[in-house]
């Protein structure tokens, strides 16, 4: 990600250049989680393009799997030669939740360089909450498969059902 915002411009992706030059307080506490999601660069489709490239510069074979919140639905669809090629994994409030949780030790990333980390946290945790929500949607209006990842689920699972909705 940081390759891919130094390879554009202010005009190419204005979201992304607009929240480089905030502060740590002005992306996390200071802005409702609703104003987060909106304006969120990558959320938004700013370079997605790059991706495209990048991918484009790979050989064809063997297959490649991507991965990314970068991927939206809508932008994707297009590229696919079958919906059969794409499945969007959305975690659950619970996964979210173990996840962030797993990895907020004090003192420790980003949500830490704010002035109110637990705030930040819960903001970010609604956004991530609300982007969750809104790829479903984007995916079921597009008829693209999903699979819920729960707090529950094994590695093993998740290979399973992924195999399965690419019929491996």
């Amino acid at each position: 990600m940081r390759d891919h915002a130094g390879r554009t411009t202010p005009a190419e992706a204005p979201f992304l250049h607009k929240f480089i030059a905030m502060d740590m307080d002005e992306r996390w506490v200071n802005r409702s989680p609703e104003v987060m999601l909106e304006t969120f660069h990558w959320f938004r489709g700013e370079g997605f393009g790059l991706i495209v490239e990048d991918l484009l510069r790979l050989p064809q074979q063997p297959c490649v799997i991507v991965e990314g919140f970068r991927l939206l639905p809508h932008l994707v669809k297009p590229l696919l030669a079958a919906p059969a090629h794409a499945v969007w994994l959305l975690a659950t409030p619970d996964f979210r939740r173990l996840a962030i949780q797993s990895r907020a030790v004090p003192g420790e990333g980003f949500v830490w360089k704010t002035s109110d980390p637990a705030k930040a946290g819960r903001n970010i945790a609604e956004r991530e909450r609300m982007f969750t929500r809104r790829l479903q949607e984007e995916a079921e209006r597009l008829q693209l498969p999903t699979i819920q990842v729960d707090a529950t689920m094994t590695e093993d699972d998740l290979c399973g059902q992924v195999t399965s909705a690419f019929g491996l």
